[in-house]
């Protein structure tokens, strides 16, 4: 990631006494006026990134807002950590990228297993590994959404339960089919699993994903 910001110059013109004072002038001018900020609605910086974390991009580099770029990372490491110990790491990510870099559409993570490339997740299969991956993006992102075809959207922000529908809908079929509370519904699910208390959510993503790739204690 590229932090460096554009330094200002400045030309700095003494002609004789009188070119001196029009200096002092000037600079005591600019140090009451307030510094330029960022433009109002200016874009977030885009980097190229043809990886997150370990893996590659199949599609080749893309351009992706920083901070989200870094959430990714964070994502895939996070997904990474809690998946079988015969699993490598990931090494191929096929996805999308919005145009102005600021949404991911995942659609198959790729792990090698046995010395053979496998497909951990895959968007078009339904199954225990998808409400898992599901779980891990909930983790760090605060809504996801599934696409057709079963892909997983996200975009940027932090994680956090909200009570959105999506992220009831997702609960839901977790609980009933991670957690084996088949009774779990819209409104009793949060004390059927984990409860109320602030960390309540990421718990519950967490073991959600262990569950969902079998690596649960």
């Amino acid at each position: 990631m590229n932090d460096t910001i554009p330094s200002l110059s400045r030309r700095h013109v003494l002609v004789g006494a009188a070119a001196a004072s029009a200096a002092v002038t000037v600079a005591s001018d600019a140090r009451a006026a307030p510094a330029a900020g960022p433009r109002a609605g200016a874009p977030p910086p885009l980097v190229t990134r043809d990886r997150i974390a370990t893996a590659r991009l199949t599609g080749g580099p893309v351009r992706v807002q920083a901070d989200f770029a870094d959430r990714l990372d964070d994502w895939l490491a996070f997904w990474s950590a809690n998946s079988p110990r015969a699993w490598g790491s990931p090494v191929e990510v096929d996805s999308q990228v919005g145009v102005d870099g600021d949404a991911f559409t995942l659609r198959t993570i790729r792990v090698v297993r046995d010395d053979r490339p496998v497909e951990a997740f895959a968007a078009g299969r339904t199954d225990a590994a998808h409400l898992a991956t599901l779980a891990s993006l909930y983790h760090h992102f605060p809504l996801v959404r599934v696409t057709h075809g079963g892909g997983l959207r996200v975009t940027d922000g932090p994680a956090g339960y909200t009570g959105a529908a999506e992220q009831v809908a997702f609960a839901v079929a977790a609980c009933r089919e991670l957690w084996g509370v088949r009774t779990a519904g819209a409104g009793t699910w949060r004390d059927q699993v984990g409860g109320r208390r602030a960390d309540a959510w990421a718990a519950f993503t967490r073991a959600s994903l262990r569950r969902g790739l079998r690596t649960e204690a």
